[in-house]
């Protein structure tokens, strides 16, 4: 890791990952590198042992009792397109969130041109949403509630444990977008009343780009049309594609060598242990907007509430477009940001920084206070550059 470097862009895919995912990817890579499901031999069998486990700790770390209910996909986005235009159909309603990434609203768009009634339920300045205004929405019609556990612009965390007991009342399928909170805040997704839970490796799973997956609850499987079809290694005597979990949503030769590094990522946080990652990132985030509120040159977005958010925080300088702050920060201070709407302009349309955008430092478990202080002299200078110029 360059030591010059401040890395506040987790929320986009975390850096550095655990040495033990780098070390265990690059061993697949060089030692085993068969591939699984689709010979006999030991490499074979080796690099499926390997994704086995990979799909039962997963299955631990989120609650799921058959880690069969698993289906590995390359990323969120893919899994929540096969959650999505897999599962509603014309003359469904689906209810969502205006805090939503492009990852649900995109394809939800492009279902509501085939026929799909939308409802997005608006959420706070904050981001914040009032679960009551989710069961409001719930029609006769509606098929799916589909919302993100946590924004990526403001971090704020959706009240999904009470809304999961609004959709199991109604007999409505709950899809959750987990890329930004699965590895960070604790997902159970029984008690949670989560029937699809969308997830990607590469963030706080600590896992490699190229990774993710989609949870589906048992029974929901048959009513989900698969995006692909192709080999799967299993039942290879039939033309017609396997109709049971996973297969039935892995065709082709998955990413193993990313598999194993996601094991070993989510083996680090078991170890670790989940509560105790979310204890540390809720006390930098504590520390930080603290350190904000103290510029009255900075507007800072969000509930600005630790316990309510994970560590991201959008914010924006007085006369400073957030491109030209976040160049500044890399060349001036080595501090790795994100500027701009960050795939979800439905999102800055609700906290009211559409279109400008805002700056986003999201942080991880390997951030500290010291580099949050560096930030802070960044923000102090910047600002008080433009001030006099």
């Amino acid at each position: 890791m360059n030591k010059n470097i401040v890395y506040f862009d987790n929320a986009a895919t975390s850096w550095p990952k655990p040495q033990v995912v780098y070390l265990t990817a690059d061993r697949y890579s060089r030692s085993i590198g068969g591939s699984p499901g689709r010979s006999g031999h030991r490499l074979s069998i080796e690099a499926g042992r390997i994704i086995l486990e990979a799909r039962e700790k997963l299955a631990s770390l989120f609650g799921i009792s058959d880690p069969f209910r698993i289906a590995f996909t390359k990323n969120a986005t893919e899994a929540l397109n096969i959650a999505i235009s897999g599962f509603l159909s014309s003359g469904e309603h689906c209810v969502t969130t205006s805090m939503e990434h492009n990852s649900v609203m995109r394809p939800l768009r492009a279902m509501e041109k085939k026929g799909i009634e939308l409802t997005v339920v608006p959420c706070s300045s904050g981001g914040e949403l009032n679960p009551l205004d989710i069961k409001k929405a719930i029609k006769k019609n509606t098929r799916m509630v589909i919302c993100s556990h946590a924004s990526n612009v403001t971090g704020t965390i959706m009240p999904v444990e009470e809304i999961g007991r609004f959709t199991r009342e109604c007999g409505v399928v709950f899809c959750v977008d987990a890329a930004q909170t699965a590895g960070a805040v604790s997902i159970d997704v029984e008690e949670m009343g989560i029937d699809l839970l969308a997830f990607t490796g590469h963030k706080s799973l600590f896992g490699l780009q190229g990774t993710g997956g989609l949870y589906i609850r048992k029974g929901l499987e048959t009513e989900i049309t698969p995006l692909l079809r192709g080999g799967t290694g299993s039942r290879s005597e039939f033309e017609e594609h396997p109709d049971f979990m996973p297969d039935r949503f892995e065709s082709g030769t998955p990413n193993t060598p990313g598999l194993a590094g996601l094991e070993a990522g989510v083996s680090f946080i078991m170890e670790k242990g989940i509560n105790r990652i979310r204890k540390k990132e809720i006390e930098l985030t504590r520390y930080f907007i603290e350190k904000l509120r103290a510029f009255t040159f900075v507007e800072i977005y969000g509930l600005q509430e630790a316990e309510k958010q994970i560590p991201v925080f959008s914010f924006n300088i007085k006369g400073v477009s957030p491109s030209e702050a976040a160049l500044f920060f890399d060349e001036e201070y080595g501090i790795m940001s994100r500027p701009g709407l960050h795939c979800a302009p439905a999102a800055h349309r609700t906290i009211g920084a559409f279109p400008r955008g805002t700056i986003r430092f999201s942080l991880g478990y390997f951030n500290d206070t010291a580099e949050l202080d560096r930030a802070c002299a960044a923000i102090s200078d910047l600002a008080g550059r433009r001030r006099v110029s």
